[in-house]
């Protein structure tokens, strides 16, 4: 499952705007509205394209901070790795979950409304997760940078 340059010009546009008309993106990578079509298809079916969906602002939604949480297990071994990740698997509120070499075992991030939305979760949920011996929050200041486009 290789792909050539025209498949990659339509992964880069595809990235920046998922929501672009196979019309506009055939014209953009200098195809047929069909070929380009069949190119996309492709790219989805083989898996080179996850999935597209809109980019929520949390602010709207009422979700404005981020913490980033270090998460240190009591074992290593792949049975409490597993049992973590599948707890986790289940938090609709940890946007990512990272198994990281370092201090912690995992580094997750997660969005609430304030500091008391994540005292009540942190109480109730992260510290009774399987396997948690202990948790280093950090709460972000500012964005930099946040979920930008892969550069190939």
């Amino acid at each position: 499952m290789k792909i050539d340059r025209t498949d990659r010009n339509i992964l880069r546009h595809l990235q920046r705007d998922g929501r672009i008309s196979n019309a506009e993106l055939a014209g953009l990578v200098n195809l047929s509205p069909a070929t380009c079509h069949r190119r996309t298809q492709r790219l989805f079916e083989e898996g080179w394209i996850k999935s597209v969906r809109a980019q929520v602002d949390p602010e709207r939604v009422g979700l404005g901070v981020v913490v980033m949480v270090g998460v240190v297990l009591d074992r290593s071994t792949p049975e409490s790795f597993s049992a973590f990740e599948a707890a986790v698997g289940k938090l609709s509120v940890v946007l990512d979950c990272h198994l990281v070499a370092g201090d912690f075992d995992y580094l997750l991030k997660i969005r609430v409304r304030d500091m008391a939305d994540f005292n009540r979760l942190h109480g109730e949920t992260l510290i009774a997760l399987p396997g948690v011996r202990q948790t280093r929050t950090f709460f972000v200041m500012k964005i930099v940078k946040d979920s930008e486009p892969i550069a190939f």
